[in-house]
């Protein structure tokens, strides 16, 4: 429901006020124009203004627009003009209208030109930065929220806890099988069709085998956690911030890596690894039943070529990246929430972030680990 704008005069002392309420938005554009342009001439000669913005209850950046053009005017004439009591939720907006510089639209359409390549390679650059010290943050809070739990071990929220393990562990068990059974079945087929090429049949349970625990495995599983559990920690904590919430607990004085990062970091590092075992092994599965179905060999055979070709080692491999990754993984959906701004969009664009940047650091964190092992012949 719209309500209809308005500007109302007022006095305190040397300083002129006018009370704005009402709906500022481009739908009343044929109200709007005309009381900012009455408002700039009844207060012509005014050294002070202050314009209360309490009773404005929609506001987009039409009506910013018309604000910042009024404060112009005045400001060409050397009169002060204040702006209060803007609404939270709209204040974010003016101050992006403020900052913007006339003409800015026009600029960056001018596209190909060797400056706009730097600016975005500066941009991008300044970005990286920024992403690597929120993360860097966020790990130092969790570990002092983890040196404070374990100095008081009452503080330790187990429900909370149990309940994400319950969402990102058990919940997540069906796609996690479904997923990882389609590879391994994927990964015998292609196996036993150029293999058989050299005869070298027996050969395919050896890489099946191998990938699976040590690299497929863990690797897509954390993939789909980044996917399935980043997001939505990203989406949960955004969410909260936009409405509020995170600083309503600090007002009540409780600290949101406590309350809210904690039970969900440590959930997905309990839980990764478990859904890893279990992706692990319907892929082991769905390898020996193609090696059943399309490469002649018999569950007996499958089972003992891969107790030659495995070792405890190459499961360990894999089971030792598995909460690493998920660490990863929570601290850069975590950190990603809590930078989302006041809008629907800042929510998707940080979600999309969350995931996307898990994805990459997760596929960074398994070549490194495999730099390391293959250093230390594991």
């Amino acid at each position: 429901m719209s309500i209809t704008p308005s500007i109302t005069s007022g006095g305190d002392g040397d300083t002129k006020r006018l009370m704005a309420a009402g709906s500022w938005t481009a739908a009343n554009a044929n109200l709007l124009e005309p009381l900012i342009d009455a408002a700039a001439s009844k207060t012509a000669g005014e050294p002070s203004l202050l314009i209360d913005m309490a009773g404005v209850t929609q506001f987009d950046t039409y009506g910013a627009c018309l604000l910042k053009r009024l404060q112009q005017a005045r400001s060409a004439r050397n009169e002060a003009t204040g702006i209060t009591a803007l609404q939270g939720r709209f204040e974010e907006l003016f101050s992006e209208v403020q900052e913007t510089p006339p003409g800015a639209a026009a600029r960056e359409q001018k596209a190909g030109s060797l400056r706009s390549a730097f600016e975005f390679l500066g941009r991008a650059t300044i970005g990286f930065g920024h992403d690597l010290f929120a993360l860097a943050e966020m790990l130092g809070l969790l570990c002092r929220s983890v040196v404070r739990v374990m100095a008081n071990p009452r503080a330790f929220r187990l429900t909370s806890t149990t309940y994400h393990i319950d969402r990102v562990g058990w919940q997540a068990v069906p796609i996690i099988v479904l997923i990882t059974f389609l590879i391994g079945c994927i990964i015998a087929q292609q196996g036993f069709f150029h293999f058989r090429k050299f005869g070298a049949d027996a050969y395919v349970v050896d890489m099946v085998g191998i990938l699976i625990l040590r690299e497929i495995g863990v690797l897509l599983v954390a993939i789909m956690v980044a996917g399935r559990s980043g997001s939505s920690y990203t989406a949960e904590l955004g969410s909260m911030k936009m409405r509020e919430e995170i600083d309503a607990l600090r007002t009540m004085g409780l600290d949101p890596i406590d309350v809210l990062v904690l039970p969900r970091v440590l959930a997905l590092v309990i839980a990764l690894p478990i859904l890893t075992f279990i992706g692990s092994m319907a892929a082991l599965y769905g390898g020996g039943l193609v090696a059943n179905l399309y490469g002649g060999m018999s569950p007996d055979i499958y089972i003992a070529r891969l107790k030659e070709a495995i070792s405890v080692t190459h499961f360990q491999v894999g089971m030792i990246k598995a909460p690493f990754m998920a660490l990863v993984i929570g601290i850069v959906a975590c950190a990603q929430g809590f930078q989302v701004k006041g809008s629907a969009e800042s929510l998707g664009r940080q979600t999309t972030n969350a995931v996307v940047k898990s994805i990459f650091l997760v596929i960074v964190l398994d070549g490194l680990f495999a730099i390391f092992f293959a250093s230390i012949d594991m």
